[in-house]
């Protein structure tokens, strides 16, 4: 038995063990519980928490969860919860990863964000007794970018939608009148990672009354995002890049999908918005572009492909090399892609998948839970 690690404090005691250290269950017996930590954990990431927990072979599983909030919803459905470092450098988030794995001898990390701060330090986090679920740094560098993606999607014959970069008035302007056609309407979008944040539709027409009566919609006007623009540059103010593009109306499909490390796609499971529903769609057109889009890049593990129509045809929308938030839907395909994942990261094969059940229609609805405090473990010191 190895010695015991340096708590911080008495009350950590009771939640740090060892991977070889049991867990005692409800009757009285023991097993070995896989330590699986979902770091930046949100809303969505409660129903991912309960999938790792009913995974198929009731293995037994201890959830640990970071936020950069103490009072994210997501920590009190944790066994054990911490604070994540806020609006750090990749190095500082990386150090901080390592040390949270080391401290709580976590097997299994899943994180949805900070990608390019830990996707290439994955023998690091092995030393540690860690398997990181992500992407290959090469990948990781492109996918967090749109107009990197397009371009490497573009190159390899993947369909993508026209598009023109910009970081000031002039080429906003140069890039609406090349872009522009009758009946369609254009947006932008900065062209990192998390773009939905910064989403706006151009409509440069008069306000209506209808306009008044409807949900609203994120417009701007061309003229107004020029003025912005040029009033940041006067003003020296750090500019980052848009995109500016068609806008792809209609229902945005979302294909979820579980691939091996070199990008051998193993599942994938289309999905589309319908208001309060969601359809899990029987649809070779998209899944053949997420596969192209899988192996093309080399994704690993947990990824999702969204896909819009453009006159008619789907094209990217996006590629994130990390597991969507909205994944715990494809339970009612009959697949647990979390725990999949986690075994195909840990054992090397993803255990049995059936064909997905697809074609059916599912509804998204609110709900309420009671939830007890998870152990709440202090920071590290210096993050």
């Amino acid at each position: 038995m190895r010695a015991p690690r340096e708590t911080w404090g008495s009350s950590m005691q009771a939640i740090i063990r060892f991977h070889d250290d049991p867990l005692f269950c409800d009757d009285g017996s023991t097993e070995i519980a896989l330590r699986i930590w979902l770091s930046s954990a949100g809303a969505a990431s409660t129903q991912v928490m309960r999938m790792l927990r009913e995974n198929p072979e009731s293995a037994a599983v201890r959830i640990y969860g970071t936020n950069i909030s103490a009072t994210a919803p997501a920590l009190m459905a944790c066994d054990v919860a911490e604070v994540e470092p806020y609006r750090v450098n990749d190095h500082v988030y990386a150090e901080f990863a390592l040390d949270f794995c080391r401290r709580h001898g976590i097997d299994v990390l899943i994180p949805p964000r900070r990608l390019d701060a830990l996707a290439g330090r994955a023998e690091e986090f092995a030393r540690a007794g860690t398997r990181l679920m992500c992407a290959p740094p090469a990948a990781v560098n492109v996918l967090t970018s749109k107009s990197r993606t397009y371009e490497a999607a573009r190159a390899a014959g993947i369909p993508v939608p026209e598009w023109r970069v910009v970081r000031d008035a002039d080429q906003l302007r140069t890039a609406v009148e090349e872009l522009g056609r009758p009946g369609e309407s254009l947006c932008i979008k900065p062209a990192g990672e998390y773009s939905a944040f910064g989403f706006r539709i151009f409509d440069d027409g008069p306000l209506r009354l209808r306009d008044l009566l409807e949900a609203p919609r994120p417009l701007v006007s061309v003229t107004a995002v020029a003025d912005a623009l040029k009033r940041a540059a006067d003003e020296e103010e750090k500019v980052p890049s848009f995109i500016v593009m068609p806008y792809l109306e209609g229902p945005e499909v979302s294909v979820d999908t579980l691939s091996a490390p070199g990008g051998r796609l193993l599942a994938a499971v289309p999905r589309a918005k319908d208001g309060r529903y969601r359809l899990l769609l029987d649809d070779p057109e998209a899944t053949g572009i997420a596969r192209a889009v899988v192996e093309h890049f080399g994704l690993a593990y947990l990824a999702n492909v969204q896909l819009r129509r453009l006159r008619g045809a789907l094209v990217l929308l996006e590629a994130n090399p990390r597991p969507s938030a909205g994944v715990y839907q494809t339970a009612f395909s009959g697949l647990n892609l979390p725990w999949a994942a986690v075994r195909l990261l840990v054992h090397g094969d993803p255990g049995e998948l059936p064909p997905p059940r697809l074609g059916g229609r599912i509804a998204v609805t609110e709900t309420a839970a009671e939830v007890h405090p998870a152990v709440t473990a202090p920071a590290a010191h210096g993050s």
